[in-house]
Formats: structure tokens, C-alpha cells, sequence
């Protein structure tokens, strides 16, 4: 069964001479959250293939760039700032403090909580992912000018911030 689906003017189809050999993917492409999911998925894999040597996935980055940004960071901070349950953040704190790029320092108001830190060796792998994943996006986005990957950005940001 064929549906007809109204698209909006100029919106891309997939036909017998698209690179999916011939699977329409028009419905698709007109839906916001599968065209993000794909971009999603290509920045991944950008991410994962420019630092796999660094041993850093995209959570870990986020951890030691906000800890590098942040000195002193709680875990719940972090929990709350990338969304993710506090299990889930232990494992991730623990393993980048064995690898010697974390270091927990009692917070100075908060007698109950830690503070986490950028050891040397932390500050030094974040400098080295911070300038790699910028490089990463900047090839990654070529085909978008340095205005419209802002405008990329503030929309982006408009949703999952709303």
C-alpha cells in the first residue's frame, strides 16, 4: 500500500537514483527528530573515530569538560547538567579517576559532598579532546558556514532546552 504524503516544497525524496536504491525515505527525511538522530549518529561516529586513541567516549568527554570547566563540580551538578542517573555517573567518575584524570576534593561548603578536579594528566587529555572534537565538527559541518552551524545550534539548543 502506497500513502501519499504532502511534503513540503523542495523536501528531499528518495527515488531508483538515490543512494538507498530506490527506498523512499521522503516521509522520513520531512521528520525532525529522524534527521537529527541521523546527524546524531554521523557526529558520533566522527567523535568516536577521532578520539578512539584517547580512550574517551562521548559521556567521558562530557565529564572531564565540564569538571575542566567547572573545578569543583558535584556529581549531582553533573547528573543534573547531562541528564543521566546517578549509577550510571559513579562508573564514569570512578573509571577516569583510575585512569589518573579525576580527583575528588571535599567541597568547600558542603560538608556531605565531593568536589571533582582535572588532575594533570586530565587537564592535559581534555586539551587534547577539546582540539580534536573541535577539528572533528569543523569537518564534519564544511557544508555549513560559520553563521548557519550557529543558527544550527541556537535551534537545537531552542528544543531541548525549552
Amino acid at each position: 500500500m502506497t500513502r501519499a504524503v504532502a511534503m513540503p516544497e523542495g523536501a528531499p525524496l528518495g527515488g531508483p537514483t538515490g543512494p538507498n536504491g530506490g527506498v523512499r525515505t521522503d516521509f522520513l527525511h520531512g521528520l525532525l527528530g529522524y534527521n537529527a538522530r541521523r546527524t546524531s549518529l554521523h557526529l558520533v561516529a566522527c567523535f568516536v573515530r577521532d578520539l578512539a586513541d584517547l580512550q574517551l567516549k562521548p559521556v567521558g568527554f562530557s565529564v572531564l569538560c565540564l569538571v575542566g570547566h567547572n573545578p569543583g563540580i558535584t556529581s549531582r551538578q553533573l547528573c543534573q547538567t547531562l541528564d543521566i542517573q546517578a549509577p550510571n555517573l559513579v562508573g564514569l567518575v570512578s573509571a577516569l579517576t583510575e585512569r589518573g584524570c579525576l580527583q575528588r576534593q571535599p567541597h568547600p561548603t558542603d560538608g556531605r559532598a565531593w568536589g571533582l578536579h582535572l588532575t594533570p594528566a586530565g587537564e592535559s587529555l581534555l586539551a587534547q579532546a577539546e582540539t580534536r572534537i573541535l577539528a572533528s565538527e569543523q569537518q564534519a559541518c564544511a557544508g555549513l558556514s560559520p553563521a548557519e552551524q550557529a543558527t544550527l545550534q541556537q535551534l537545537l539548543q531552542k528544543i531541548y532546552l525549552a
